[in-house]
């Protein structure tokens, strides 16, 4: 292992965007499944031969991405993905648990579009992580553009993480529908207490979701066309069909397949959860407008 080294894994638009923020202090290497042309592009032997490295790899990819390619020796870990696994309703922090010690990994979470941060524009983020020693390592790799903050709480990251995805979709079906702010900011503050809901089933501090993991995550992410959750909503609203819409896309939205995840889990713990499950039924080809009139009645 090569200590005090540090690598990105995954080269989509967040992952490149941490490379940009994380090499203005160091030399940062990165690596993904398709070769780019980015400085300090390395092999994934490579990167994974660093101290410490920074996971930006799809939720729904993870768990065979890391059964086919990691090997643990030691590596300090920063998961930079979001979601809930949709086969199995597993949190990220479960799927890593069996190949990563709980003292060696972190999740990142809070208000962040990649497109902003590979600008140099100011943000702050959560590392969440059980262990604060892991979160003061990490810390001074951060370009002083980014404000970090520690938390121990990772299941409300995890799932204020995943679950702003979900309503960022319930958002742009909204603004698709042409109903208004007022109905678009009850939905997004209906959405942030049935989040909280859902989270307290999981032993979540209240907490993390009046903060940057949730309420200034799904204020960011509910409310703008960067996002590409949001962008998915736009399209169902529009009539479009699911698949066309995320061709369009080029990228993955995570919270298409968290969708269906947490409509899973809601059921298994009995946990009312309205507006996912609407959502969930839209992307299975539900009419929005008759979504619309079924969530209201709710």
């Amino acid at each position: 292992m090569k200590e005090n080294s540090i690598a990105v894994i995954g080269a989509g638009k967040w992952g490149s965007a941490l490379h940009f923020a994380l090499s203005q202090k160091q030399e940062v290497y990165i690596a993904s499944r398709t070769p780019r042309d980015v400085k300090n592009f390395v092999d994934l032997q490579t990167a994974l031969e660093c101290e410490y490295l920074v996971i930006a790899i799809p939720a729904q990819e993870i768990r065979a991405w890391l059964k086919q390619n990691f090997i643990f020796n030691g590596q300090k870990v920063l998961v930079a993905s979001k979601g809930i696994e949709a086969n199995s309703g597993e949190f990220l922090n479960e799927i890593y648990a069996p190949f990563i010690p709980d003292k060696n990994i972190g999740f990142i979470s809070g208000p962040s579009f990649a497109a902003e941060v590979i600008k140099g524009l100011p943000c702050a983020l959560v590392i969440n992580s059980s262990s604060k020693k892991l979160y003061k390592e990490f810390e001074p790799f951060f370009p002083n553009f980014i404000k970090t903050y520690y938390s121990s709480d990772v299941i409300g990251a995890e799932v204020a993480g995943a679950y702003k995805n979900v309503l960022a979709i319930a958002s742009g079906i909204c603004e698709g529908l042409n109903l208004g702010k007022n109905a678009q900011a009850s939905l997004i503050a209906r959405g942030l207490v049935e989040m909280q809901r859902f989270g307290k089933v999981f032993k979540a501090k209240k907490s993390s979701f009046l903060g940057l993991s949730g309420a200034g995550d799904l204020f960011l992410t509910a409310n703008s066309t960067m996002s590409r959750n949001f962008r998915v909503g736009l399209g169902l609203a529009q009539n479009k069909k699911l698949e066309d819409i995320l061709e369009e896309l080029g990228e993955v939205a995570e919270g298409v397949k968290t969708a269906i995840a947490i409509q899973n889990l809601s059921r298994k713990y009995q946990i009312y959860t309205p507006i996912a499950n609407e959502v969930n039924l839209v992307l299975l080809g539900k009419n929005p407008k008759d979504s619309l009139k079924d969530l209201l009645k709710s």
